[in-house]
């Protein structure tokens, strides 16, 4: 989809991957509204086409790339010319994630490496591309989204716990090389949400998941959003190399 805006009409661009639905669309739509040209990523056009047709309708500004975060050649070229189309980087998202569920004496080789692949090789990549450019203008806001699972684990998901385990350690990483350039990193770990991946699950189980956290009730993608909105702010600069739980009170210790 074109994009007819003027980079005098935005002071930031957002690249978001995993935007086309849940999360990354709240996620798009939050800083979309927040005056952020936002660049939505996903492997799906259509849906993307979509979302910056509705963003677009509600005043804001967004391109598209459809793209497989898996291939790493691939996103970061996406990184690549949409800083060359858009003149800089300013914030990058890295929301897309996969989950191959099964338990440790079942899961099979691919199960593992596809998630890790996808879920922390993925963000390895697009942050050293995204990197440079923010060196560049002397500001970025990188938010890596982990997942509770990576703080506690969770059964069945030793591939996606420590994939987002890994985030962690990647993102503080990043924090302490990057700090003195004005690049922030940080990590949105959410709880349980109200989107696809917890749509299927037994009213006992969300029930029981409810009875455990303080606010008895899911999350929403927005919740999410809101958090993703602050650590990116023009004014949470002096925060870099945390992990914030968005949970309900789930994993408070």
């Amino acid at each position: 989809m074109a994009d007819n805006s003027t980079q005098e009409d935005f002071k930031r661009v957002a690249f978001v991957t995993g935007a086309s639905r849940g999360i990354g669309r709240a996620i798009a739509k939050r800083l979309a509204n927040e005056n952020r040209h936002v660049v939505l990523v996903s492997r799906t056009e259509s849906p993307l086409n979509d979302l910056a047709h509705e963003i677009e309708q509600a005043g804001g500004s967004a391109s598209v790339r459809a793209v497989d975060v898996g291939d790493g050649e691939a996103l970061a070229g996406a990184i690549e010319s949409a800083v060359k189309e858009l003149g800089r980087l300013d914030i990058l998202v890295n929301n897309a994630g996969i989950t191959r569920d099964n338990l440790v004496l079942r899961m099979s080789d691919e199960e593992f490496d596809d998630v890790i692949r996808v879920n922390l090789r993925s963000v390895f990549v697009a942050i050293r591309a995204a990197a440079r450019p923010m060196m560049k203008g002397r500001f970025g806001r990188i938010v890596n989204i982990a997942s509770t699972s990576g703080l506690v684990g969770n059964a069945g998901q030793a591939n996606y716990a420590a994939s987002k385990a890994g985030l962690v350690g990647l993102t503080r990483t990043i924090a302490r090389e990057l700090g003195s350039k004005g690049v922030t990193a940080n990590v949105i770990a959410p709880g349980f949400i109200e989107t696809d991946m917890t749509a299927n699950l037994p009213d006992q189980v969300k029930d029981g998941v409810k009875a455990m956290m303080a606010l008895r009730r899911l999350g929403t993608p927005e919740d999410i959003a809101a958090a993703v909105a602050y650590v990116s702010a023009e004014d949470a600069g002096f925060l870099t190399g945390q992990v914030i739980a968005v949970d309900g009170g789930l994993t408070m210790c």
